[in-house]
């Protein structure tokens, strides 16, 4: 259930505006995880900052599309794929 805050966001600016908005936090927080890992920077407080930007804007996405179950069930399946993957990892990489 998204935060109604966030839901009247979407109604009140609108569904494309908003998904806009989608692509421009993402690419904010790209930006400062690429500071960090290329120049060494210590820019943690913003990628704090721009992660919880994704985050919001991705509830609102959930929501325009009404995609939030199909999300959930497909990262399950994903953390699941990974999990098998890391656990062969780890047979063939044991000491």
């Amino acid at each position: 259930m998204i935060n109604p805050v966030l839901k009247r966001a979407l109604q009140t600016w609108g569904e494309q505006p908003q998904m806009l908005m989608v692509v421009e936090e993402m690419s904010e927080l790209m930006k400062e995880v690429l500071k960090n890992v290329n120049r060494k920077k210590d820019n943690i407080d913003a990628i704090v900052e721009e992660t919880a930007d994704v985050e919001i804007m991705l509830e609102q996405l959930k929501e325009n599309y009404g995609i939030a179950a199909k999300v959930a069930a497909y990262k399950a399946e994903k953390i699941k794929k990974i999990e098998r993957r890391l656990d062969e990892w780890d047979k063939t990489h044991a000491a």
